[in-house]
């Protein structure tokens, strides 16, 4: 028997899909505390997949891994989507494409 160690958080629906191919899942429930350390692992694991493909679907699991993150840490996307609006209404966006290369002040 083959063992390939991934020691890594994954999707629910994993350890089905790998029982379904005939293999055997080895899997274990994290605490809070892990949870919330694997999530901000898988955020970096997600941005660096995506900044490499550069495709809709690395970009929709780091939507993925964002949304578990507020949830884990108490908060919902609606919320999250509230404070991002709100920003945009104070701060505007990045539509403009506005590349900031200095700012000058009088002495």
């Amino acid at each position: 028997m083959s063992r390939i160690e991934h020691q890594k958080l994954v999707r629910d629906r994993i350890p089905e899909i790998i029982s379904l191919s005939g293999k055997t899942a080895c899997t274990r429930t994290l605490t809070p505390e892990e949870y919330i350390a694997a999530l901000d692992a898988k955020l970096s694991e997600e941005l660096a997949e995506y900044q490499a493909d550069k495709s809709m679907e690395e970009l929709a699991d780091l939507l993925e891994v964002m949304m578990a993150v507020a949830a884990a840490r108490g908060h919902d996307f609606a919320e999250l989507e509230a404070i991002r609006r709100d920003k945009a209404a104070k701060r505007g966006g990045f539509r403009g494409r506005i590349w900031l290369e200095a700012v000058e002040s009088p002495d």
